[in-house]
């Protein structure tokens, strides 16, 4: 009998010790599973994302202040990735009689009508537009002439850098562009793409906003067309994402009280966030920016974050929520 119940005990314990176990297991999973911000170490600007069948690829700018060329990383869970590299561009490939100093900046990745990928880049402070069969490339310059899409010197007053491509749901491409100098007098440029995803079909229009300074991306919802952009100076906390709406891609668009959804917070945890993109995923909205490091540096140091986009019945964009959030599709934690 005693040896009974000392055999039912060990297997009590054994049974309890098991389960035990597999909570610490499926905890650590569920951990290891959530999103933090930032999204990946070291330190990266200006993100672009594009989706392949089921893995999602996230180019930036290397900080400090661009390299010369672009970073690239691959995900399917945005808490694994693994860095590639890019053939193209690259400060050597893209630079011109009209070019400046600036190093690589900014990208922005599509998936044209036709399958093929197309990239739109500020090089030496110029657009340049490439083309490639996958996400991975290999890139080339989608002009024969190997010149930039947009010269330096064209649109006097526009500092041409920071491209974001849009296309409409009747697959029209629109490209747009433009931040100001000295951290003032920014400039949005539209123009309407040809299928060739890089002539210009008709002649670019300014569309700024009152507080728009650069970064522009375009997003639509529900027939809207949210004007997307960053305000401020992008080496302090005034450093912020703003919105203005439209009933057309080209404008005009209209700011409101809901202008700024992400803002330097009261903690400094979220330090100058700006230059952002969205994607959609499983019927949920999502931003993906950088903020800055706060440190007494001559130079920024960026990170890239990742977090929901939410809007209220009215449709505005609401204020979001750095929380961080679960695996795509499953809300803010």
């Amino acid at each position: 009998m005693m040896n009974q119940l000392r055999a039912s005990g060990i297997k009590i314990a054994l049974s309890l010790l098991f389960t035990c176990s597999m909570l610490l297991q499926s905890s650590a999973q569920q951990t290891k599973k959530t999103i933090s911000n930032p999204i990946l170490p070291g330190y990266y600007a200006d993100p672009a994302i594009v989706k392949d069948k089921d893995t999602w690829y996230i180019y930036a700018t290397i900080d400090p202040w661009g390299k010369e060329e672009l970073a690239v990383f691959e995900t399917k869970d945005f808490i694994s990735f693994e860095q590639k590299h890019l053939n193209w561009p690259t400060k050597k490939d893209c630079t011109s009689p009209t070019s400046k100093n600036s190093m690589v900046w900014a990208p922005s990745v599509v998936k044209g009508r036709d399958n093929k990928f197309y990239m739109y880049v500020a090089v030496g402070s110029e657009v340049w537009a490439g083309v490639g069969e996958t996400p991975l490339g290999p890139w080339k310059n989608i002009k024969a002439d190997q010149s930039p899409l947009i010269k330096g010197d064209e649109y006097p007053g526009v500092h041409n850098i920071d491209p974001d491509c849009f296309i409409d749901e009747d697959g029209q491409a629109y490209l747009y562009w433009g931040s100001g100098f000295h951290w003032i007098n920014g400039h949005c440029m539209v123009v309407k793409l040809k299928k060739d995803m890089h002539s210009f079909d008709g002649k670019p229009v300014e569309v700024t906003t009152p507080h728009f300074f650069e970064g522009a991306h375009m997003l639509k919802r529900n027939r809207k067309y949210y004007l997307m952009f960053s305000e401020g100076k992008a080496i302090d906390p005034t450093y912020q994402v703003g919105y203005a709406v439209g009933s057309s891609p080209m404008g005009p668009f209209k700011e409101d009280a809901h202008r700024v959804i992400l803002n330097t917070s009261a903690d400094s945890v979220v330090y100058g966030p700006g230059h952002h993109t969205t994607f959609r995923e499983k019927n949920q909205d999502y931003i993906l920016y950088h903020r800055i490091l706060p440190q007494d540096k001559a130079y920024v140091l960026r990170q890239l974050c990742l977090d929901s986009l939410n809007f209220d019945k009215k449709g505005n964009i609401l204020k979001v929520s750095t929380k961080g959030i679960r695996p795509l599709g499953q809300g803010t934690k």
